[in-house]
Order: C-alpha cells, then structure tokens, then sequence
C-alpha cells in the first residue's frame, strides 16, 4: 500500500511540475546545466543504468546513494535560503509604504501649506486694492485704476469657491459696487466734456477720459455703448439741424453736400479725439455707419414728401453720388462695425459686376465688342471685392425705382423707333461677299443698352424692379422682332403666269433674274443671322438676369417666348429664300411639263428647262451661301427645305409630261439624272472649297430623284405583256396608289381601254401585304423584256456615263 501510495504521488509531482516548453527553455537559458537530473525529460530508470551499467558496480551503491543524500540536503538549503529571503522582502516592502506614507503626508501638509499662503497673499492684495481701486475712482485716476481694476478682478477669480466666507463675499461686494460707480462717473465726465445740449465741445481731447476709455473696456459692455452712443450723438447733432427736412439743402439736388459734411467731420475727428479713444472702439467707421443709418432715414422720409418733384435724372444723379460715396466707405473701412442683421443679409450676396455709376474699366467699344461676340460676359475683369456698404444709404431709393424702369420704357421705345427710322433713311446693308452675312449693327446696340440697364438696376435694387426691368426688356425683344426683323423682310409678290417654250427656248444666259434682287438677298440673309444672334444673346440674357436677381425670384424670369419668336423670324427667312428659288424654277418646269415629249427623235444634250433650272441655282445659292457663312446650320436648312419643296414639285411637273414617246423618256432621265447631280451638289455649287454635302440633305435627293428615275424608267419599258410591265412598277416604285399608276398609263398614252384592263390587273396583282418573301421573289426586275428594251437602256447607260 505504501508504495502505491507513493507512486501515486510522484506521478501528481510530475503532472504539476509538467512545464512548457518556452518555460523549459527559458530557464536552461538563465541556469545552463549538465547535470542530467536537470533535464526536462528525466527518465530515473535511464538514470540508474547509466549509474550501475553491470552487476560488479552495485558493489559501491551505499556510496552512491550517499552522495545523493547529500545532494538532496544541499538542495533543501537552497530551497529554505529562498523561501527566507522571500518573507524578508515582503517585510520591506511593507516598510517602504508605512515610508512612502509619511512623505505623502508631509507633501500634503506642504501643498496645503503653499495654498494657505498663496490665499493669505491674494487676500491681502485683495483687500488692499479695493481700498487703493475706491481711493483712486474718487481721485479719478483712470489710468492707475485701469491697471489696478485688472488685478483686482483677477485675484477675485481665486475667491469663487471662498464666496461662502462672510469676509470674502463683502470684499466681492466692494468691488461690483465699485465698478458701478466708475461706470457712472466715467458716463458723468463723458456727459460733462460732451453735452448733448448747450455748451460747445471743448477742442482737444482729454487725457483723463482717454484714461476713462480704458477702464470702460474692463467694465461692464453697456458703459462702453453708452459712451459710443452719446458720443456719435452728440457729434452729429448739427448734421440733424443743418440738413432738416425743410432746409434747402436737403433736397437730392444738394445731396453731395451731405457726404463732404461727413469727410469733414471724419476728418475733424481724427485731428482731434482720434486718440482719445482706443483703436479697437472704430470710432471714426461708427460716425460713418451712424451717418448712413441717419442720412438714409432722413432722404426716405423727404422723398417720400415729395415724391412729385422725383425726376429721373435727379434720381440717378443722387443714386450716383450715394453709390460712389459707399464706395469710398469700403475702401476707407473694413465693416466690422456693421450690425444691422437685416442689412448684412441683403449685403451677403453683392452683385459681382463693378458699380455701373463708379468709373467703369470696360470702354464702350470693349463692350460693343462683347456683344458681337455673343456673350454678355465679356470682357473678363477681375472680380471686384464685395462691399459691405452697398445700400447701407442707397436702400432708401428702392421703393422711387419705378421712376427708372419707366424711363427705360421711354428710352427703349425711342431706341426701337430710332432703329426703323435709320433703317429706313440708311436702306439694307450693302452686300459684301468677302464678310458674309453682317449682323444688324442695330441689335448690337440694343443689347448693350440691355447691359447696361441691367447692370445699373441690379446695384439698385435685386428684387421687383429687376422683374419689372425684364418685363421691359421682353417688350422691346419682341418689338424688335417685329419692327426691324420681320417688318423689313422683302415681301413676295405673286407670279404672273409661266414662260412659254419659245421664250424658254430664246431665253440666254442671266437674261432673267430671281424674284428677289441681290440687295433682297442679302438683307434676307443679313436678318436671319441677325435673329439667330438676337436668340443666342437672348438665352445669356436671361442667364445673367436670373445670376443678379433674388434667389426667390428666379422662376419669374423666363424669355422662351422671346427666344421663340426670333426662331420664328428664322423660319420666315428661311422659308422665303426656299420661296424665291423655287418660284424661280416654276417656269422651267412649266415649261418641261408643256414640252410635245412624244415628237422628240433623238437623245440629246440637256434641255434648255433643265439649263434654266440650274442658272437659278448657281444665281442665289453661292449668293446665299457666302451670307449665310456665320451660321452654317441655317444654310444647311434652307438646303434641305428646298430639296423637299423642288423635288415633289418636279415629280408633279414630271407627271404632266404626256404622253411620252421612248426617246421622250429617255430624254427626260437625261435631264433628271443631271438635275439629281446638281441637287447632290447643291452646298458647294460654285464654290472653290469643296465639301461633302451633309448626310441627312444626300439622303433627302437621293431618294426624291430615285423615285422620278424610276418613273420614267416604268415609262419607258413596254407595256406588254400587260403582266411584267404591272409587276415592274411595282418593284420600281412600290407604290400601290391607283392614281400614280393612272398616271404612269396616261404618260405612256395608252388609250382608256387598254387603261381599265391594266388597272384590273394592277389591283388584282397587289401584293397582301405589301413586303414579304414571296411578293419579292415574284416581282423580279429581270423578268424577260423584248430586245429593243434592252438595247435602249444600254445606249441610255452609255449616253449618261458620256455626259458624266
């Protein structure tokens, strides 16, 4: 039993003294051993071997084992040396914290020692400075009491936390009472060396109210209000009194008066108190503000009596004289002092534009300028710094503006009949071929009069009167519109009758001219890109008012409907070139339509309609072109709108044709195939620089004068078998209207009973529905056509490559 007893507990040992392995190898790093009882993996029976390895060695194991006896003690010595020098550290320890103790109590002792004398100190100033503060107040000996009230509120700081002592609270009290009548003395001096009635201020300033300003700053706030208050009162007591509402020189006539009243007196003050005060007060800006606030009091309330005698150039004058006295307060002063929450509001958001009444950088010329280029911006200038005095005195204007904005009513009416007056006395500009289109000088100078209206009432005013100024700016848009743009466009006059083939025939080259004269021309084209700057300028128009105006205004701006009435103007002119050109062409075709088409016998060069034609074209549109050069995109519309007038027109004419012999026909796809090369061309014809036609123009003639070819082509294949000829007009024209295929009959001159069993046929061979695999497989180009067909179009084919 003893023995599994004691295996039982050396297996626990072994199990607690089980050890990591960064323990094992932390502690051979600190105690390095050979010993192999020190080794982690100890195996004893391993160990006994190695000691007695044969039987002869158990002779010496009492000496063995007494060697490890001894080694056993010696370890236990070790082990209880240890364990004492353990128990003795905890002893110190508790040493060092009864030590540790006693030195925090003496640092305490010395902190509340150090504290004690340190009020003690504070309380003796304390008490010694209210006598010296109330001994020195009675003096007054501002300058030592300045320094001293300082203090004094600065060691009472330390005595918060005391005010429960009766002593401390007294000496508390000493001094608020202190401070109170070193406020309303300093007031009394104040109110001595500055009456606000009566005697007359003394000439220099004072070295003790100098000394005052400086305890007033240590006082409460309201000393220092009361001061500046009754001192700027005071100091402008004569400007009430000289410039009274019944005093002459009250009136807006006199109004620069007022403003070299103040610089004297600015000036007057620097002289004299400019250092009585301290610099932090901003004395002389207060006057100033204080000035403004009176001054635009005083001229609302004279205006308002007087409201009758308010002419406009009394008004703009006094709004100049204000403004540009504002604009010296900004440079003079920075505008802290402004505390008007109303006013620095509406002086957030200044406008960015120079003062229209200052000296404006921009020379008209620079202006007009601009304007020609379209952009109201220009030219760039550096953007000004924001005023803070903008309307502090020029508010007052506001509610007179009406004055203004009617008399920009009468000025622009003026300006717009100036223009149709000059117009009509000066006639349509000269045409100049090398400069192109030249805009109205006209809308030049309505604009920048716009400019310039709009600029000066935004420094006016950013609310009503800037939407009742576009109000009238949308007014005269339109009136100029009407007045010179559309009221000076050429009128057409109806055409009497067409050319007969003889005077076709006898007709030479540029023996006739267009409807419209050259001069005609030109002022047409000279409007058109007069409307189409007055539409782009207008859009920046309105930019720039909704930019200036009020936030909460802008959705009131709108010029579309001005913008849509030019666009109307560039219709109207476009639609009158288109007009002019084609009226031109009607006689020729005309006279194609009236031509004995069936007694012709050979395939010649192009027919004189055809010549006639093109002279037309290569007469207006290098004319049209060149004026249209500043605004290509229109020139590209008048194109396109005479390519779908003309086309259609020549088809119509083209179907009067009739009836049609074979070389009739052939004749006539000669013409249409040079009439189609000539429309293809149409954009640079006449022109040294050559240019593709644009896409969508190309595609319009392509497929207009596709459809005639192929009409003609119809017309020249024959009519039998009564089955291929319906089946080719089908696939040619696909065209399933029974009145086009009457009149493709009736061009080939069929009689009216063959032409009721071809229509038969006709409607019985429409296809249901129109496209789909079988109708194009059974409407087939190839079908079988007699000899002589064939050998007509290939001398055609030849004929037209030759001309080519």
């Amino acid at each position: 039993m003893m023995e599994e007893e004691e295996l039982e507990f050396v297996e626990e040992l072994e199990a607690v003294l089980q050890l990591t392995p960064e323990v094992q190898l932390a502690i051979e790093q600190v105690f390095p051993s050979q010993d192999p009882l020190d080794r982690a993996d100890f195996n004893a029976v391993e160990y006994i071997n190695t000691l007695f390895p044969t039987e002869q060695s158990l002779a010496n194991i009492d000496e063995v084992v007494n060697k490890i006896r001894l080694k056993i003690r010696r370890l236990d010595d070790n082990i209880r040396t240890v364990v004492r020098g353990q128990t003795n550290v905890g002893q110190d320890g508790r040493q060092v914290k009864e030590i540790t103790r006693d030195i925090k109590q003496l640092d305490h002792a010395k902190r509340h020692l150090t504290t004690s004398i340190t009020t003690l100190n504070h309380l003796h100033m304390l008490a010694g400075g209210v006598d010296s503060l109330e001994a020195m107040t009675r003096r007054r000996q501002y300058g030592e009491v300045a320094n001293l009230l300082q203090g004094v509120m600065n060691v009472l700081e330390h005595f918060h936390k005391y005010m429960g002592i009766p002593q401390i609270r007294q000496l508390s009290e000493r001094v608020k009472v202190a401070q109170t009548e070193l406020g309303q003395q300093i007031l009394a001096d104040f109110e001595e060396a500055f009456p606000s009635q009566g005697t007359k201020r003394p000439g220099g300033p004072s070295n003790v109210l100098r000394d005052a300003c400086l305890v007033a700053n240590i006082l409460d706030p309201r000393i220092k209000q009361e001061i500046i208050k009754k001192f700027i009162k005071q100091h402008l007591s004569e400007y009430l009194v000289l410039f009274q509402e019944n005093q002459d020189v009250a009136w807006l006539d006199k109004i620069d008066r007022r403003y070299a009243w103040i610089k004297r007196q600015l000036v007057d003050y620097e002289e004299k108190y400019g250092r009585m005060f301290p610099r932090e007060w901003y004395m002389t800006e207060r006057i100033a503000v204080e000035f403004c606030h009176i001054t635009r009091t005083e001229l609302a309330k004279i205006m308002r009596t007087r409201a009758k005698e308010i002419e406009v150039k009394l008004l703009l004058f006094a709004i100049q004289r204000t403004t540009n006295f504002e604009g010296f307060l900004a440079k003079r002063f920075s505008g802290c002092t402004l505390t008007d929450g109303t006013l620095q509001k509406k002086l957030d958001s200044p406008s960015p534009s120079t003062n229209p009444f200052l000296e404006d950088e921009s020379t008209p010329e620079m202006e007009e300028l601009a304007l020609e280029k379209g952009d109201l911006d220009q030219p760039k200038k550096p953007k000004v710094p924001d005023n803070p005095f903008h309307g502090i005195v020029s508010k007052c204007f506001e509610p007179h503006l009406y004055v203004y904005i009617e008399s920009q009513d009468k000025n622009l009416g003026e300006l717009i009949d100036r223009f149709v007056t000059d117009f009509k006395a000066q006639g349509p500009p000269k045409p100049n071929m090398d400069e192109g289109g030249a805009v109205l000088p006209s809308c030049a100078d309505l604009f920048v009069y716009y400019k310039k209206c709009m600029v000066q009432c935004s420094q006016l005013s950013t609310g009503e009167p800037m939407i009742a100024l576009t109000t009238i700016f949308q007014k005269y848009l339109r009136e100029y519109a009407w007045k010179i743009l559309s009221g000076n466009l050429p009128k057409t006059t109806s055409s009497s009758g067409g050319l007969t083939i003889s005077s076709l025939l006898k007709e030479k080259e540029g023996s006739e001219v267009a409807k419209f004269t050259l001069e005609e021309l030109c002022l047409i084209c000279s409007i058109l890109s007069t409307a189409e700057y007055c539409l782009a300028t207008t859009q920046q128009l309105e930019e720039k008012l909704k930019e200036k105006v009020d936030v909460s205004l802008t959705e009131r701006i709108n010029l579309t409907g001005e913008m849509d009435t030019f666009s109307t103007v560039i219709s109207s002119g476009i639609q009158l070139l288109v007009q002019d050109l084609d009226a031109a062409c009607d006689p020729a075709l005309t006279a194609m339509s009236k031509m004995p088409w069936q007694n012709v016998e050979h395939v010649g060069d192009q027919s004189p309609y055809v010549t006639s034609v093109i002279l037309h074209i290569k007469q207006n549109v290098p004319i049209i072109r060149d004026n249209l050069a500043s605004t290509r995109k229109y020139f590209t519309q008048f194109c396109i709108k005479f390519a779908n007038s003309f086309i259609p027109k020549f088809i119509t004419h083209l179907f009067k044709c009739k009836p049609i012999s074979m070389v009739g026909a052939e004749q006539l796809l000669l013409d249409t195939h040079s009439l189609k090369v000539v429309l293809l061309d149409l954009p640079s014809i006449g022109s040294q620089v050559v240019r593709k036609a644009p896409a969508s123009y190309t595609k319009i003639v392509v497929k207009g004068m596709t459809r005639a070819e192929m009409i003609l082509k119809v017309v020249m294949a024959p009519h039998e078998p009564l089955e291929v000829f319906v089946d080719n007009y089908i696939k040619l024209l696909t065209d399933y209207n029974t009145e086009t295929f009457q009149k493709i009959l009736d061009m080939k001159g069929l009689k009216r009973n063959e032409q009721s069993s071809m229509l038969e046929l006709f409607r019985q061979r429409l296809p249901t529905p129109p496209s789909g695999p079988e109708g194009s497989g059974s409407l087939s180009l190839l079908a079988p056509t007699p000899e002589q067909e064939s050998s007509r179009i290939r001398k055609l084919e030849k004929l037209i490559k030759k001309r080519l």
